[in-house]
Parts: C-alpha cells; sequence; structure tokens
C-alpha cells in the first residue's frame, strides 16, 4: 500500500476517534446489526471540520476540500476495517457495500470556496465544496431515489453471479439512470448484470430553486442601483435527512457539490447539498450621527423626534412637510417589519386620488429594507403549483411576491384592480397570514390529494384610486360624519388592514411645493433639491430602519392600561343593535402593532403612554374614515394637525396632543369605566 494513503487512514481513525465520530459510527452500526436485516448499502453520515483535519494532516485535509468522493474512499476503507475486526455488523460482506457521505461543518473563508449563482462562469467540473447562499423560490414535493442497488451477473458461472460485489451507490449529481438502468455489464466477464430488486435502496429526494438574494433589487420599484447583472434560478438537491429541511421564501447558506445533470438534451446546473443553513444577516448596530443628533435635539418630548423624521422623510420623493401622515404610517409599517412567526403586522391602505404622488412614495419606501417586492401585475400574489421542470412530473409549489416579501414589504399597488377571488384571497391571507395551497394527487402522480401550508410573514401596502372607484359605482347617500366612501372594495378586506389612511388633507399636501418639486425633478432628476436630503441620505434611512426594526419592545403598564381602555370603550360606542360593535377583535392587535412601531420609531425599548396616544389618534382616524365619527370625535387629520416649520410649531403640536390624551382618559372614563389609568391632573 502507498505509505501517503496508508498514513491518511491512519489519521481518519486518528480524527474520528478525537472528534467522537468513532462513538456515532459504532452507534450507527448497532442500528444496522441489531435489524438482522442484509442490505446492499448501509449508509454512513460523517461530520467533518477540515480545519481540524488539515492540522493533522495537511494532504487529508486538501483531499476533504477538493476531492470529496476519493476522500469518501478513504474513510470507506477505514471504516470497512473497523466493522469487520470489531464484528460490528455481522451482515455486511464487502467494502463496496458501505456509502460514506462526508459532511463539512464549515469551509475556509476563502473566495475560491464561494459559488456565486450571479457569477459567470458557473464552475460545476471541478466535483469539490463550494458554500452558496440564495432565496428558495420553489420546492418539490419529496419523492423517492436508489441510494443503491445491488447487482448480479447472469453467467451462473461468474464468480460475480452471488454475494455484493457488484453494487452501485448514488454519486453527487447523478440522474437516477447512472445508479440503475438494464445495459450495465459484468466487469469480470463482460455478461450482462442484472439487478436484484429485493435490495434496492430507496431515500427521499426533494428538489428546491434557489436565486441569488441580488435578484430581489430588480423587484423594488425604485432602487438607486444602477448596475446590470445577470442572474439565473439554480437546481438544489436535498436527499434524506434534507428533505423538508428549507422553507420558501427563506434565506439559505449552503455547502454543496456542484454538478451538470442531462435531462434529455437539456443539462441543468445544480448543487448536491450536504449541510443547510438559515441565513440571518446581522442586521447594523448603529443610526448615523445626524440622527443621533436630531435624537439629542427633540429628547425633551417624546413626540417630537417621530414628528421630525416623517417631516424630512423621503424628501427625494416629495418635499419636506408634505404627506406627513402618510410618511408617518409608512415609517411605523417599516419598522414593524421581521421574520417571526407571531410578529406584530401593520398593513395599509391608502385612499387617495393623487395616485401619481403615492406610488412613488410607496416605491421609495420600498427600498429601505431588504425584502421589499412591488408585486408585478402578471404575477401570482400568492403561491401556486406547477410541473416540476426536472422531469419528476411531481407538483412543484412557486413562490410569489407575498412569500419573497417574508420580513418586509409586499406593495400590490392598486386594490380596486384585482378580481373578486383574489380579494377574497387576500382577506384570509390577512385575517390567517397563512395560505392553503392545493396539490390535485392525480394530475402530479399521487395517490392522494395533498394541502401544504404556507406561512405569509410581510406586511401589505395598497391603494384604492377614489376618482376610479366612485365611476365604477353608484355612491352611498347615508354617510356619517367623517365617513369615506370605499364601498368598492369588501368591509371584511377594508378591515383586514390595520390602517386605514387618507392623504388628502389640505394642511398635509399644498399643492405649490408639490408642483415645483415634481418640475424640479424632472429638469435635473440627480439634484438635492433641499439640505435635509443631504444630512439624511436614503442609505442612513437605510441603517435606521434596520436598526430599529430588531428592536425588542416591551408594553409599560400605562400603555397597556390605555390601550385596553380605549379598544373596551370603542366597542361600546361603536356598535349598533343589529351587528353589535362594529370595531373587529383585529383593532386590539393594531392598536398593540401601532404602539410598538412608534417606539421602535422613537428608538426606545419602553412602549410609553405617548407611544400609545398616537397609536389611538392614528387608528380611531382610519375607524372614523370605515364607520364615521365616534364620542371621541378626532379632528380631520389628528397626528399632524398644522404644518411644522419651526420649534414653536412643535410645541403648539405637543400642546395639542397633550389635549388629545386627556380628552382620551375622559373618554375612557365615561366608556370603560371599569379600567382605572393614572392620570396627572395639571
Amino acid at each position: 500500500m502507498d505509505p501517503e494513503m496508508q498514513k491518511m487512514k491512519e489519521v481518519v481513525l486518528v480524527y474520528l476517534d478525537r472528534s467522537g465520530g468513532l462513538q456515532k459510527f459504532v452507534h450507527d452500526c448497532k442500528k444496522y446489526n441489531d435489524s438482522k436485516q442484509s442490505y446492499a448499502v448501509y449508509r454512513f453520515i460523517i461530520s467533518i471540520n477540515p480545519f481540524d483535519i488539515a492540522e493533522l494532516d495537511a494532504t487529508l485535509g486538501n483531499y476533504i476540500l477538493h476531492n470529496p468522493l476519493q476522500a469518501a474512499e478513504i474513510f470507506q476503507s477505514v471504516c470497512f476495517v473497523a466493522i469487520k475486526t470489531l464484528s460490528l455488523i455481522e451482515q455486511l460482506q464487502t467494502e463496496a457495500q458501505i456509502s460514506i457521505l462526508l459532511k463539512p461543518t464549515h469551509l475556509p473563508p476563502l473566495p475560491s470556496y464561494v459559488l456565486s449563482l450571479s457569477a459567470y462562469p458557473f464552475n460545476y467540473t471541478s466535483q469539490r465544496f463550494y458554500v452558496s447562499e440564495g432565496i428558495v423560490i420553489a420546492m418539490g414535493t419529496v419523492t423517492k431515489y436508489t441510494q443503491g442497488a445491488r447487482f448480479l451477473c447472469t453467467e451462473e458461472t461468474c464468480p460475480f453471479s452471488e454475494g455484493f460485489r457488484c453494487i452501485r451507490v448514488h454519486c453527487p449529481g447523478a440522474t437516477e439512470s447512472a445508479t440503475v438502468r438494464t445495459d450495465f455489464v459484468c466487469s469480470l466477464c463482460s455478461s450482462p448484470l442484472q439487478e436484484d430488486m429485493k435490495f434496492r435502496v430507496l431515500g427521499d429526494k426533494q428538489i428546491v430553486e434557489m436565486i441569488d438574494a441580488k435578484i430581489l433589487n430588480a423587484l423594488k420599484g425604485y432602487s438607486n442601483d444602477k448596475s446590470h447583472f445577470r442572474m439565473q434560478a439554480f437546481t438544489v438537491f436535498l436527499r434524506d435527512e434534507l428533505a423538508n429541511k428549507m422553507t420558501i421564501g427563506n434565506h439559505y447558506r449552503i455547502i454543496g457539490i456542484p454538478a451538470c445533470v442531462q435531462n434529455g438534451l437539456q443539462a441543468t446546473a445544480c448543487i448536491e447539498v450536504s449541510s443547510v443553513q438559515l441565513y440571518k444577516p446581522n442586521g447594523p448596530s448603529f443610526v448615523s450621527d445626524n440622527f443621533k443628533y436630531l435624537l439629542s435635539l427633540t429628547s425633551s418630548s417624546c413626540w417630537r423626534f417621530t414628528a421630525v423624521l416623517a417631516n424630512i422623510f423621503a424628501s427625494q420623493v416629495v418635499p419636506p412637510g408634505t404627506y406627513n401622515t402618510l410618511k408617518l404610517a409608512v415609517l411605523l409599517s417599516l419598522v414593524q417589519t421581521c421574520e417571526k412567526e407571531n410578529a406584530d403586522y401593520l398593513d395599509l391602505l391608502i385612499v387617495t386620488s393623487d395616485t401619481l404622488i403615492t406610488d412613488r412614495l410607496l416605491n421609495y419606501s420600498l427600498c429601505l429594507l431588504p425584502r421589499g417586492i412591488r408585486h408585478p401585475p402578471s404575477s401570482e400574489i400568492f403561491p401556486s403549483v406547477s410541473k416540476d421542470k426536472h422531469g419528476t412530473g411531481s407538483a412543484s409549489i412557486q413562490a410569489c411576491s407575498a412569500v419573497l416579501a417574508k420580513g418586509g414589504i409586499c406593495y400590490i399597488g392598486d386594490l380596486s384592480s384585482y378580481k373578486k377571488d383574489k380579494l377574497e384571497l387576500l382577506q384570509s391571507v390577512l385575517e390567517s397570514r397563512t395560505t392553503t395551497v392545493f396539490i390535485p394527487g392525480k394530475k402530479y402522480g399521487e395517490e392522494a390529494d395533498q394541502q401544504v401550508t404556507v406561512s405569509v410573514q410581510t406586511n401589505f401596502w395598497s391603494f384604492v384610486d377614489v376618482d376610479s372607484s366612485s365611476k365604477k359605482h353608484i355612491q352611498k347617500e347615508n354617510f356619517l360624519i367623517g365617513q369615506m366612501d370605499v364601498s368598492l372594495i369588501p368591509v371584511n378586506l377594508v378591515d383586514g388592514f390595520g390602517l386605514l389612511i387618507y392623504n388628502e388633507f389640505p394642511s398635509c399636501r399644498p399643492s405649490s411645493p408639490v408642483v415645483h418639486h415634481i418640475l424640479k425633478r424632472a429638469i435635473n432628476p440627480e439634484a438635492m433639491l433641499y439640505k435635509v436630503s443631504q444630512q439624511f441620505r436614503t442609505q442612513d434611512y437605510e441603517e435606521f430602519i434596520l436598526f430599529a426594526r430588531n428592536l425588542h419592545v416591551e408594553l409599560s403598564s400605562e400603555a397597556e392600561s390605555l390601550i385596553q381602555g380605549y379598544y373596551l370603550a370603542s366597542r361600546r360606542v361603536r356598535r349598533d343593535s343589529i351587528h353589535g360593535s362594529t370595531l373587529s377583535a383585529s383593532a386590539l392587535k393594531n392598536l398593540i402593532s401601532l404602539s410598538k412601531a412608534h417606539a421602535k420609531l422613537s428608538l426606545r425599548q419602553t412602549v410609553l403612554e405617548e407611544d400609545a396616544v398616537i397609536a389611538v389618534l392614528l387608528l380611531e382616524s382610519s375607524l372614523t374614515l370605515k364607520y364615521g365619527t365616534s364620542a371621541l370625535c378626532v379632528a380631520p387629520n389628528p397626528v399632524f394637525p398644522f404644518d411644522l416649520s419651526d420649534e414653536n410649531s412643535l410645541q403648539q403640536r405637543d400642546i395639542y396632543l397633550m389635549q388629545c390624551h386627556h380628552q382620551l382618559l375622559k373618554f375612557i372614563a365615561a366608556y370603560s369605566p371599569g379600567i382605572h389609568i393614572n392620570s396627572n391632573e395639571e
């Protein structure tokens, strides 16, 4: 035996002993031995730390990183000797029956070990481990594949006509026909080989489509990134213990061996995965100095920082001081984005007659998040099913705008442009945050029908054009004070959105500044029209939003009492004798979500009464648009009653909000007397 090969085998044994792999190997052997059943293939998974191996023997470390199939043969030889020496599996006859899967825990953090899914050329010929990452955009159902099979020579006098001499095992990237087919010949006598079907070993296989995360930049409505690049989805094979380890829409980092799968005349680049890890990028641990300075300047009031923030936000799209209520709502929704199962969502439905400006503002805001998706009308909002394109005939669940926007925003445009069935599905998703995909078994080669539930963890933005909607239907005549006609959209769907915003208040939209802004932008699109655009850049807002949304906030007892008191009082006030209370159960969740969002936007980790006051005013304004005014009787634009031009206007707004707070306490005392709230009488 080659001395170098002998040394590597000794190192393998030492490594398995030190790492605990030998103990696991013995335990796995015991399972096979206890079954008392003969297998064509005995499969073992060995976890490998390349750094530890390289320290023991650099040559073996190089084999594992750059020739993993040959390295597996070295481990196979060592394991066979161990089994025979220690009599671990009595049924085992030949070394060919052992299948070793090496799974590296990680790879060296060097560019040569990273497989970029957007770079050209796509290196799929090296047959070595790479690390890559991407977002799952399609998932097939779990099907079977052949892990290994036993073949016998048809010539009875040939030694290979019995025993376990001819064993074929699946290799990374190989198709089913490479493992089992009818034209194999004996390597000893060249006679045809025939499979012994009793010993075929089957495993689970799942085909997944992934794409580079950069593709999300192309799905945003607006972007400062002018670079051009080509991207293409790539195929990932998940086998056995890795099947169903991925979730559609999630971002994963994978380690695997690239390969090229031939399907007829088509060749598909793919990756045979050995490990899967959910990828969670770290958000910024800071905000810009200008935001810190602004926070210190406005520290005398809990309301001022967010007011100034909304006032100057999106100055690249609209002039400062315009659309303040809408911009505050957008900022609150942006910081209430995360990928948790039971997250606090904040969906926005905007009623407007100025769809162009509204659309531009929402498109710009999408780009502040990594997962901001502008839904293209030609595609599906929610997951759909199609036939797998790799020739298996099985079903494949395709991602969609809502799933790709996981942990972010899905902007679906004009709500009135969608048909009834789409609106009903959207309403169902807003209520449950899940959608069900039906897979007919007969169509996709399955014995029974399947239903797959997909989680939808995103905030939805949409708008309704009041001018176009008024032309499509006859308006109602029996409106209450403050109520708007949104009867074109189903009532339950409107209730599904956390906040209904009407952005046409005169003080929020001076026509002259907006017109001047549009004209200047048309003449010089790259110009910085306002000083605040230089002080608070888009990148600064991106960092601010990512920092703020990662804050963990808790409700204070005072804020909780105020929210609970308002909710109970509103349920008693907003009711009729026929339908009962018009306030839905989701209103309480929306109140809590708004309060937490305002605390995050204020860079606080505790929700104060002041946050709850803003939440109540925004929700009450939304309820007024839906059902008319109540006994609380808030102003038409309760959060920004007048323009913010200087410190004096901020002081006046503070006084006004204190009066609203006092009015709210009286409202709770009158209509929800059982709630005890501490109030400071001045």
